[in-house]
């Protein structure tokens, strides 16, 4: 039975940060084109679970759920609230929130456990110190990362080592943004 893909999607600078060394996002690029976009609604479209970290989830439950129907955003939103998501945690029992539930056992049999069920891929947002762990374990199978047109000098990193990576496609917008699509080198 071939298993599901754990995909990446992540925001990051020409110098290689997905936040600012307080976690801020302010430097992100917020006029996508519809490329852009529309590659966002390739990578949930081909998704059915959301994976989460503990740090990035009450901002990113808040966020998709406050969004209003007169909003551009709220078809978008609909699909991030409707999306079963799963938060890894060892610290919380519960969150606040529409189809989200905690996992708080070992990240690596949890991972390959969701991988091994039915369905589409998965696909994880964040934050660092969770999708640093996921690489750290090589759990993911693809990275989508969309490169923002900045330079912010430090912040928070995602590669805590060297990772050799196979680039699969690599598509540049009208925003500045280009999405670099990778896959670990090691597998095939």
């Amino acid at each position: 039975m071939a298993t599901r893909k754990l995909k990446l999607q992540v925001q990051m600078t020409v110098d290689g940060f997905v936040a600012g060394p307080e976690g801020q996002l302010d430097w992100m690029t917020r006029n996508l084109d519809e490329g852009a976009i529309g590659r966002i609604v390739q990578i949930t479209d081909s998704s059915d679970t959301i994976l989460l970290g503990r740090k990035m989830t009450d901002g990113f439950i808040k966020y998709w759920e406050a969004v209003r129907p007169d909003s551009p955003e709220y078809v978008f939103a609909r699909r991030m609230v409707d999306t079963p998501k799963v938060v890894f945690s060892k610290t919380l029992k519960g969150v606040e929130g529409k189809n989200v539930r905690v996992e708080g056992g070992d990240l690596v049999q949890a991972v390959n456990q969701l991988k091994a069920e039915r369905g589409k891929d998965i696909v994880v947002y964040g934050g660092a110190t969770f999708v640093s762990a996921l690489i750290e374990h090589d759990l993911i199978d693809e990275f989508n990362i969309f490169v923002n047109p900045v330079a912010i000098g430090r912040g928070m990193r995602i590669f805590k080592e060297r990772n050799a990576l196979r680039l699969n496609s690599s598509t540049t917008y009208p925003s500045g943004i280009v999405v670099n699509t990778y896959e670990p080198a090691a597998k095939k």
